[in-house]
Order: structure tokens, then sequence, then C-alpha cells
């Protein structure tokens, strides 16, 4: 219920506005890649500007996929780390042999 919500009141309304960006933004717009040399047709792509506008948004939402994903790295080792270590203690747990040498945590008493 609650992602058909989001879906209502979130993606229609930014569904529209693109959809009214890319209306008002039809003309052709040359882009050329080779800035020492603006008039070679070979490195100059003409496009509507909606395009453009819709390419630089999803270029941006990459880049910052990829930003935030590198700079969480170190939580998700430390996720690892610790799921690693819970299950080591959960195998030590079920052995008997195994309980001897290591330390039993305190259990929870009701």
């Amino acid at each position: 219920m609650f992602n058909r919500i989001t879906l209502v009141l979130v993606f229609v309304p930014l569904a529209i506005v693109l959809i009214a960006l890319a209306v008002a933004n039809r003309a052709p717009v040359a882009f050329t890649v080779d800035p020492f040399n603006p008039g070679n047709p070979a490195l100059t792509y003409t496009l509507p500007f909606f395009v453009y506008l819709f390419i630089a948004i999803a270029l941006g939402m990459v880049i910052g996929s990829l930003a935030t994903w590198w700079k969480q790295g170190r939580y998700r080792k430390l996720a690892r780390q610790r799921t690693i270590e819970a299950e080591s203690l959960k195998q030590a747990a079920k052995s008997p042999a195994s309980a001897i040498n290591t330390t039993a945590l305190p259990h929870r008493s009701n």
C-alpha cells in the first residue's frame, strides 16, 4: 500500500514534469565534443535539448550512486566481518567440544 502511495505522490508528478520538459525543449541543439575545432562535423552531435537534459540527469544519478557506494564501503566491510564473527560464535555454541575452549555468552534470564 505504501509503495502505491509513493508511486502516485512522487513518480506521477515527476513524470508529468519530465514530459513537460521534453515537450518544451524539442529544439535541436548542437553539442561539440572537440573544444579546439568546434566546426568539426564528425564530433558534433545535434539532438533535441531534452535528450541532453535526460542524459545529464541519468549521468548525475549514476555518478552519485557510485560515490555513495564507494563511501559506504567501510560499513559494508564491517557488516561482513560482524556476520562472519556471529556465524563463528553460533558454530562454537552448537559444537560441545569447542564449548570448553570458548567463553560462553551470558544467557538472558526472563
